[in-house]
């Protein structure tokens, strides 16, 4: 495997692995001293709903990339709006809520596409591959 192949077959996996554990950070705000402790683990686990469904989308994009491309991408776009209104409405900043699109939603916009063009990329070569054979 060419060293260019290795880099777009891990760089999205990777990537991703990153963007969860940062969306995942965000369920820390559920501890709270005036909670029971099962009321905080509770409240934990509820905020990691995103993190574990991103999860599972990362495990069918790990094997079925071309499909797991496209879920994260339309994750990512679908979202952006709906964040970008909500933290807008917070803020009454549109540089801040820019911001804010630009850390949680555009970069499962970017592994979505990565794994599309990995797909692809992968494709081109097994067909490249089957050709030459057949010669």
């Amino acid at each position: 495997m060419k060293k260019s192949d290795k880099i777009f077959h891990w760089l999205p996996r990777i990537l991703c692995i990153l963007a969860i554990a940062f969306v995942s950070l965000f369920a820390l705000d559920a501890f709270s001293p005036e909670l029971s402790f099962w009321q905080q683990i509770g409240a934990f686990l509820m905020h990691l709903i995103p993190s574990f469904i991103l999860l599972a989308l990362l495990i069918l994009a790990w094997n079925k990339e071309f499909i797991g491309g496209i879920l994260f991408t339309i994750i990512g776009l679908v979202l952006s709006p709906i964040v970008y209104a909500h933290n807008y409405r917070m803020n009454h900043s549109v540089l801040i809520s820019l911001g804010i699109i630009l850390t949680i939603t555009v970069p499962f916009i970017l592994v979505g596409i990565l794994f599309i063009i990995n797909y692809f990329r992968k494709k081109r070569k097994t067909k490249e591959t089957s050709c030459h054979e057949s010669n």
